[in-house]
């Protein structure tokens, strides 16, 4: 049984803000389990592994014997949160936000253990709000606040429209942490605006304050934000030599960031493993974050095949055989396109002239090359990670 102050400090670990500090001590000093709020909108089919920092810390408090909430926001989906965008983003519909959710309880459940997790879809309340409710919780909170908020200013210095539903979406955050009772709840950086607003409606409404804790969003391996929108995301669902070889690609500079959110390692073996050599720091890194969504086994696999390929210089043993696109010959830019190793021909080329394009582990810089279609299998490589074996038709 661990003490209030062991739950403390889980709590604390790798959060950017907390507050307030002295309403989770109390509350944690009464032994009860804590109503922990988590809030996902399926605004996308899938999640990546920036998502799995909050989930990871909401793992380790379910360990503790705390009560984790997940709020789907089936409703709240379709006016789309405006926090970090700098534009106005489409409304989504219901049948898109439906679509999107059918994969969200199973990629939770890849981290939680579901079995003891509440799941509360936020339509179950604000789809019986009628036009009075609406305004009543509109007038919770005054324009000149709702001004304050970051995003905004920054999209009114720009010239950037803003629609009037953007405003509600706080107001509907914040009335969900008053339906499920939260005494927590987490989020982003880009957050907070959101989490404080549940606390004040809390407050207005008679129930202690939510205690609002955020955790710090994880760059891509581009040095971004992680976002799908960016293609610098690993998603949770990724094959297990994908996400391993994913976290590979990622600068070396971002591995401190990673160990603390995305693993449990104790500080003094990341320590050791950073001060040491930069591909073993991160290799044990892929190892850790792969094992989380994979298991220990499926992990240990990928990192033999990583050596495999980089190490001992062979060819994976999954490379797809793709038949030989028509009958004639293929400019390369083309051919790497239709095979999907690029996203388009000046991509393409690209590559090719900077010598990331192998055919037969030859590399060809000629961006003019036709490929012809041969009686034997050749292997197209482009960079380090990606291959397709072209077989001949029939």
């Amino acid at each position: 049984m661990k003490s209030a102050n062991q739950h403390l400090e889980t709590f604390r670990r790798g959060t950017v803000d907390l507050i307030e500090s002295k309403d989770l001590e109390k509350r944690l000093a009464s032994g009860r389990p804590l109503r922990i709020k988590f809030g996902m909108d399926p605004s996308s089919p899938d999640l990546h592994i920036g998502h799995a920092v909050v989930l990871l810390k909401l793992r380790d408090l379910q360990e503790l014997g705390h009560q984790i909430v997940i709020i789907v926001g089936d409703a709240t989906a379709m006016v789309g949160d405006p926090s970090g965008r700098n534009k106005l983003r489409p409304v989504l519909t219901r049948e898109a936000v439906e679509a999107n959710l059918v994969t969200y309880v199973d990629q939770v459940g890849r981290v939680l253990d579901m079995s003891r997790t509440e799941v509360r879809r936020n339509s179950e309340w604000f789809d019986r709000f009628g036009f009075a409710d609406l305004l009543k919780l509109a007038g919770r909170m005054t324009v000149a606040r709702m001004l304050e908020r970051d995003t905004f200013e920054k999209r009114i210095a720009t010239g950037e429209p803003i629609g009037i539903h953007e405003f509600l979406y706080p107001l509907l955050q914040g009335w969900d942490s008053v339906v499920v009772r939260a005494d927590v709840e987490f989020g982003g950086t880009d957050q907070l605006f959101n989490l404080l607003a549940g606390r004040q409606f809390q407050e207005q409404e008679g129930q202690a304050p939510q205690v609002c804790i955020t955790t710090p969003l994880i760059d891509g391996s581009d040095g971004r934000k992680m976002s799908k929108s960016y293609g610098n995301a690993i998603g949770i669902t990724a094959a297990p030599r994908d996400m391993f070889g994913g976290v590979m690609a990622f600068p070396d500079t971002a591995m401190p960031a990673l160990y603390e959110h995305l693993t449990r390692l104790p500080r003094a073996e990341v320590e050791a493993l950073l001060a040491g050599h930069p591909r073993t720091a991160k290799a044990r890194l892929a190892r850790e974050v792969t094992a989380v969504f994979h298991g220990q086994a499926l992990a240990d696999d990928a990192l033999a095949a990583f050596d495999r390929q980089f190490g001992k210089g062979e060819v994976p043993d999954d490379v797809p055989d793709v038949p030989f696109p028509g009958e004639q010959g293929v400019p390369l830019p083309v051919l790497l396109r239709e095979l999907g190793l690029v996203e388009s021909s000046s991509e393409a080329r690209r590559v090719i002239e900077q010598g990331g394009v192998k055919i037969d582990g030859a590399v060809c810089k000629d961006a003019k090359f036709v490929v012809e279609p041969a009686a034997v299998a050749r292997l197209v490589q482009v960079g380090k990670r990606r291959y397709v074996r072209i077989v001949p038709r029939g």
